[in-house]
Parts: C-alpha cells; sequence; structure tokens
C-alpha cells in the first residue's frame, strides 16, 4: 500500500513540476516518441503566469509548492552534476533554501523534549527565529559562562521534518527504479544508490549531534591554519534536534559591498579561500561540502569562519593522492600518467585502453596549456575530466563528484571577490607541499611505515587466524567422513520448498494432461 501512495505522490510531484513550467523548461527539441510528445503536452499544460520566468525560477516556485522534503532533494541534486547535467545542476544550487519560520513554542518543545531540561534552565534568553530553512530554524540566546553572558547561535530541528521526509523519499526510490528499468543509459549513474545515498546524508543532517561532531573536527583540524575557523559547539546544550554554537559577528562572504566598507582585502580573501579548502581537501581528507558564500562570514580581522556543516565529503588516501597526481600531471603535460592514475585506482575498467584514454585526456589538457593561468579554471578541468571518464564507462564517483562541485562553488566564490583570480598559483603552495610530502621520498616512508603498521595488525592477529584455520580443517574433514550435515531447522525449510515444488510440478503436470485431453477430443 505504501508502494501505491508513493506513486501517487510522484504523480502529484511531476504534475506541479509540469504546471510551473519546469518540463517545459527543459531541453526536449532533440528527444523523439512518446518522450517528445509529453514534452510538447507538458508546455500546453504549463500555467500561463510561468511561462514568463526562466527555467531557475521555475524550478524554484515549483520545489517550494512541494516542500521542505523537496527543497532538500534539490539541494542534494545540486551536488550531483553527474546525475541531472551542469545547467539543471546550477538551477538547483541557485534555490534559496528559505523557509517560513514556526512558532517559537513549536522549538522550546523541541528543546526541552530533546535536551531534558526547561530553556529557562539552558539560557538566559531565547530570542525569535533569525533564519528558517528547509530542516531547521536558528534563534538566537544567550548563555551565562563564568559570570558572563555570551551570545549563542541555536539551531532547531523542524517539527515533523523527519516523517515527511521520509514519506517522500518513497516516491524518490520508486522513480529511481522506473529510471534504472525504463532508461537503460541511465543505470551508470546508479539512481537507486543515488537515492540511497540522499537518505543516509539526510539522516545524518536531521541529526544535529553529528553536525556538531563535524563542527568540532573540522575545528580540531583547522586550529593552527591561518585565516579559517568553525564556531566552538556547546555540547551542554545540543542533542539530537538541537545545536548551539557560539555567535557569529562577521559581513558574509556574499555582501561585496558589506566587505569593502569593513576595509577587506578582497584578494586576500580569495586566496585564503581556496587554500583553505584545498588544506581541508588534501592535508586532512575531510572538507565543508556547502561552501557557498551564505554560509560563510568575514570577522574583523579577516579570519573566514564557516558555519552550517550539515553536509561534508571526505577523501580517502588514495581519492587525496588520485586528485594531486591528476593536477600535477596536467600541469607537467604527463597524460599517459593520468590516465595511468585513473586505471591504477580502479576507477576506469581493466578492458579499457590506456592509451586511448590518455589521448582523451591530452584533449583536456592541451587547450588549456595556451591560455593565461588566470583564466584555466580547476573546476572546469574536473567537469570536463569527468564527462570524458564517461565515454570509457568510468562508473559514479560520489565523493568525487562532490569535491568537484564544491571545488566549482569555491572558484566561483573566489573570482567574485577577485574576478582575475589565478587558482592554479593560489594553489600551488598547498597543494606543491602535499605532493613533496606524498609522492616524493616522505610518501614513500610514509606508505613504508603504513605498511609496517599493517604487518604488525596482521601478526597480532596470526593466532586467531590459526585457530580458525585449524577449525575449518576439522569440519571439512568431518563432511569428508560423514557427509554434509543440516540442522533440524534448515531440513524443515527444505522439505517444505521440495513439497511446495512438488504440488506445483503435480498442478501443471494435470493442467498439461487436461490440455492434451482437450485436444484429442476436439481433433476426434
Amino acid at each position: 500500500m505504501s508502494s501505491v501512495g508513493a506513486f501517487f505522490r510522484l504523480i502529484h510531484a511531476g504534475w506541479i513540476m509540469t504546471r510551473e513550467g519546469v518540463v517545459a523548461a527543459l531541453p526536449g527539441d532533440q528527444l523523439d516518441g512518446f518522450p517528445r510528445t509529453a514534452w510538447r503536452m507538458a508546455k500546453l499544460l504549463t500555467k500561463r503566469r510561468a511561462k514568463g520566468k526562466d527555467r531557475s525560477q521555475r524550478l524554484s516556485d515549483a520545489i517550494a509548492r512541494l516542500g521542505p522534503s523537496y527543497v532538500k532533494l534539490g539541494q542534494f541534486l545540486a551536488t550531483r552534476p553527474d546525475v541531472v547535467g551542469d545547467e539543471i545542476a546550477l538551477d538547483l544550487a541557485a534555490l534559496q533554501d528559505r523557509m517560513p519560520t514556526f512558532p517559537r513554542a513549536e522549538a522550546v518543545a523541541s528543546i526541552e523534549g530533546s535536551l531534558g531540561r526547561s530553556v529557562e534552565d539552558l539560557y538566559t534568553r531565547l530570542g525569535e527565529p533569525v533564519a528558517a530553512a528547509s530542516i531547521a530554524q536558528v534563534h538566537e540566546a544567550e548563555v551565562v559562562e563564568e559570570g558572563a553572558p555570551r551570545k549563542v547561535a541555536v539551531k532547531v530541528i523542524r517539527p515533523g521534518v523527519r516523517k515527511m521526509f521520509f514519506r517522500d523519499l518513497e516516491s524518490y526510490f520508486v522513480a529511481a527504479r522506473l529510471q534504472e528499468k525504463y532508461i537503460p543509459s541511465s543505470r551508470r549513474l546508479r539512481p537507486v544508490e543515488v537515492t540511497e545515498t540522499l537518505a543516509q546524508t539526510t539522516r545524518i543532517e536531521m541529526d544535529l549531534r553529528l553536525e556538531a561532531a563535524a563542527l568540532s573536527e573540522l575545528g580540531e583540524n583547522t586550529r593552527n591554519d591561518p585565516g579559517f575557523r568553525v564556531p566552538s559547539v556547546d555540547w551542554e546544550r545540543t542533542g539530537r534536534d538541537v545545536l548551539t554554537i557560539e555567535w557569529i559577528d562577521g559581513v558574509k562572504l556574499n555582501d561585496l559591498d558589506g566587505l569593502r566598507a569593513a576595509g577587506h582585502d578582497m584578494n586576500l580573501l580569495a586566496a585564503n579561500l581556496v587554500q583553505s579548502f584545498l588544506r581541508h581537501t588534501l592535508r586532512d581528507g575531510f572538507f565543508h561540502a556547502d561552501m557557498h558564500p551564505g554560509n560563510m562570514f568575514v570577522e574583523a580581522d579577516g579570519t573566514i569562519v564557516a558555519v552550517d556543516l550539515g553536509i561534508c565529503g571526505r577523501l580517502g588516501r588514495k581519492e587525496r593522492r588520485f586528485l594531486a597526481e591528476i593536477l600535477y600531471g596536467f600541469i607537467t603535460r604527463d597524460y599517459v600518467r593520468v590516465a595511468e592514475v585513473h586505471f591504477e585506482a580502479g576507477y576506469v575498467p581493466r578492458t579499457q585502453n590506456v592509451a586511448a584514454f590518455a589521448q582523451a585526456i591530452r584533449a583536456i589538457g592541451e587547450p588549456i596549456h595556451g591560455q593565461s593561468a588566470e583564466t584555466i579554471s580547476m573546476a572546469k578541468l574536473l567537469t570536463l575530466l569527468f564527462e570524458v571518464t564517461e565515454l570509457f564507462d568510468m562508473a559514479t564517483r560520489p565523493e568525487l563528484v562532490l569535491l568537484q562541485k564544491t571545488m566549482v562553488v569555491v572558484e566561483g566564490v573566489a573570482r567574485t571577490l577577485n574576478p582575475h583570480f589565478n587558482m592554479w598559483k593560489t594553489s600551488e603552495p598547498v597543494v606543491g607541499d602535499w605532493i613533496a610530502g606524498n609522492l616524493g621520498p616522505r610518501g614513500l616512508l610514509v606508505d613504508a611505515r603504513e605498511g609496517v603498521s599493517a604487518l604488525v595488525s596482521l601478526a597480532r592477529q596470526i593466532p586467531d587466524l590459526a585457530a580458525r584455520t585449524e577449525r575449518l580443517s576439522r569440519e571439512i574433514d568431518a563432511m569428508a567422513e560423514n557427509g554434509l550435515r543440516f540442522d533440524a531447522e534448515t531440513a524443515r525449510a527444505i522439505g517444505k520448498a521440495e513439497a511446495r515444488h512438488t504440488r506445483s510440478g503435480r498442478i501443471a503436470l494435470w493442467v498439461i494432461a487436461a490440455a492434451m485431453v482437450w485436444i484429442a477430443w476436439e481433433l476426434s
């Protein structure tokens, strides 16, 4: 019954998308057959008021009508241009995650239910909401520490949002399964797996303790970094439905006039932003994956403070090495090495040809060497790279796609601050240091140390492995001597299955026999 309900909710969402002109705004001129007919019908069904809007506005209006669950879906798909395409991803990235606030009384109930204490005991003051998004809203509040008042920001989960999201999630799974079944070309993108990733990331985002842990981890990683930090977490006042952090006084990074009025050096801010992101990515393998300018403040001394760490990304050592070698290979024009890295990492199937893949990589790399470094986009280079890898059956790598999307955003913000920003020159100190430490002699020492640690760990497990091997050997000898035996429950299950099979076989025989009698009678 839930699948039927999910199907009807999916139809309702499709109707809203059609009426708001989203379907009609999609590129349908090259479609054939029924899809093209459906696209033309969608154009006729579009509301008159929607026809004068651009695609981004139509999409925004439709998602706002569908509610918080679809806002979250749109935000997630904005991180997956491999799934929805670059243009749609940009439209989704422009979505304004601004929802109506919910009453302060409901926020109080959520806080007290999550922390098990009264609001008066937790805060000396809890103000009205100052901002609201699809999953939570933020209140300005005060606490007293060591006899002095301290301003804090209190993030509270929107009541009922979990139930609403997981109800709509059933519709997303229905759509993903239909896509895999009827659009074979989309199977490479693994739509069901993408939906499972959405479910998992949203579960994490809806537990504010996990966002607090991410803030804490990033805070420790960046403790000694120049010009970048995250707010400190008030763990005493943080639970599943509430997160309390220090209040940040600063200018938002998207307020360019405010930044100039405050006397900030725009070039320095751009360089600081990019170098910080690359440090987090290459050095730590843990990065803020939602670094749009509305999530970053600049303090009076020029320090960038990042908030809202609901979406974060991780890269293992292999992925970090993969990224660094790709960038280094493009810089040195060693396209064969770039191709080999893809095969060594297992990203491109061994059935493909390395030389042919290197030729495709060269088609990306050569044009950039005739350009000024200021005009070369590192994010665009990675986008082109992923487009080429699609031709060679490279499976979707969510961690790399998330990295690419974040790099696009960070580079875009940096060029907004400084239109002549040189991404490569700014990145060189961070990337060069990481390459020297991980791909040179120091890197070999690190690999050797990790290899020794793995051998020591294996040596510690040898007694347990030997005991398991001995038990397995005894069990194999017993089976060879006495035959394979089942426990009582297994025997009963096999008996029932065989009985069902036998009954089905007898019924089939009777049907065949009856058919033969009927045919013989007809012939007579």
